[in-house]
């Protein structure tokens, strides 16, 4: 006997179709594709990651930038005097304040007397050279700053910006909370020795990490090795610019209550890390132990590109709307970065909401990608509309709510 098609089932098979389609929830992302077999690591790299390299400092910590995850530490949140490594902090601030649009680049900076009877060369601490009483340029001055380590050109910069030093320290401390850093205060903008005037490892990585990140053209000026003010050439203190040709910053620092101190950080392909060793036992201790340090990080782990930002790689059902679908991405390139060894082994999936209604706007955040290995989620991003979907006429909108409501039976 013949199977009835009555309209009733035609709605369900219609239903189930619908159904095929709209699967959200929890929506399985394609297995990043393995490199061909030519092109794997050597076996060995399928061996536990070995220790890291015994480092003479009191504290010190190795990031991923891709990530903010540290590939190895110690005493990464002990609080430790910065010293001049807070000039990263003034030159994010002084980036933010010029995106904001309250100071600019052309900006006329004056070498105020109190910045150089602070700073000065009359001082015993490192310098600029910018005249007393003169003006320069605010990005000359403040590279003066970067490149030379200049404590005057940090006090100077520090009155333009906000007008004294003081009020400069609380941006710097409002700009830090907004990091992510959470065991760091500032008191001033050039790190000389100052009671509540503190960081940690972690936190200053974390702070070279967003500078990279949300200020490229700042940080661009600390892979100057030397620069020129008036009749006195200067090097950069940070020998790794010397020693290792991926190496593109960021910053030393020094004083008797701090010890020698380095933030590194160097790009190999895709992958960049970034070195943090505080109370080193000297300038040629603190330079091989950041080495060795970015040395170890990039032959024991790798970077991946998973996701391009911007590129379709999912695809999910829209009610109510001009289109019947959104496509979805990510705002940014994820980048996970792996023991090498392991790139196979990851296992990315996409959560997206079960029922997504129209209106959805360009780049609304809708759900979330992530990558888990070994069972712990190493990488999380939010999943975006890459277009906009409009909201659909009186008829499309009636016709969805009643399979909307069908659906929910």
């Amino acid at each position: 006997m013949k199977a009835r098609f009555t309209p009733r089932a035609a709605a369900v098979a219609a239903l189930a179709a619908c159904l095929v389609t709209s699967t959200a929830g929890l929506v399985l992302a394609q297995t990043p594709v393995p490199k061909p077999a030519a092109a794997l690591p050597p076996a060995s790299d399928a061996l536990p990651v070995p220790p890291p390299p015994a480092i003479k400092a009191s504290a010190w910590v190795l990031m991923d930038a891709a990530s903010g995850n540290v590939l190895a530490g110690e005493n990464i949140d002990t609080k430790v005097e910065p010293a001049s490594i807070t000039k990263v902090m003034t030159s994010y601030v002084i980036a933010a304040e010029m995106k904001g649009g309250k100071v600019k680049d052309t900006d006329l900076v004056m070498m105020s007397e109190n910045a150089w009877r602070k700073g000065g060369a009359a001082t015993d601490g490192s310098y600029s050279g910018f005249a007393v009483n003169k003006t320069a340029p605010l990005i000359e001055m403040e590279k003066g700053m970067v490149v030379q380590s200049g404590n005057d050109a940090a006090i100077a910069l520090a009155e333009h910006v906000a007008g004294s030093e003081d009020a400069f320290a609380s941006l710097m401390n409002q700009y830090a909370a907004r990091i992510g850093m959470k065991n760091t205060h500032f008191m001033n903008p050039h790190g000389l020795s100052q009671e509540n005037h503190y960081s940690t490892a972690r936190d200053l990585a974390l702070l070279g990490r967003a500078l990279i990140h949300d200020y490229p053209v700042a940080y661009s000026y600390n892979k100057i090795k030397e620069l020129t003010v008036g009749p006195i050439t200067q090097n950069n203190r940070n020998r790794l610019l010397w020693l290792d040709p991926s190496a593109d910053g960021i910053k030393t620092g020094h004083h008797s209550g701090a010890g020698y101190c380095l933030m590194g950080s160097a790009k190999r392909g895709d992958q960049r890390l970034i070195s943090v060793v505080m109370g080193s036992t000297s300038d040629d201790q603190r330079t091989v132990d950041s080495q060795a340090l970015l040395n170890w990080g990039f032959r024991f782990y790798e970077t991946h590109r998973l996701y391009d930002a911007r590129k379709v790689i999912a695809k999910q059902k829209v009610w109510k709307g001009t289109a019947d679908e959104v496509q979805l991405g990510v705002a940014e390139p994820l980048l996970v970065t792996v023991p090498r060894g392991k790139y196979a082994q990851l296992k990315p999936s996409m959560d997206v909401s079960k029922t997504l209604v129209a209106p959805i706007k360009q780049g609304q955040a809708l759900g979330t990608v992530k990558v888990v290995l070994d069972g712990k989620v190493i990488a999380q991003r939010p999943l975006v509309a890459l277009s906009a979907v409009e909201e659909g006429g009186f008829f499309k909108r009636l016709w969805d709510e009643f399979w909307m409501w069908w659906e929910s039976e």
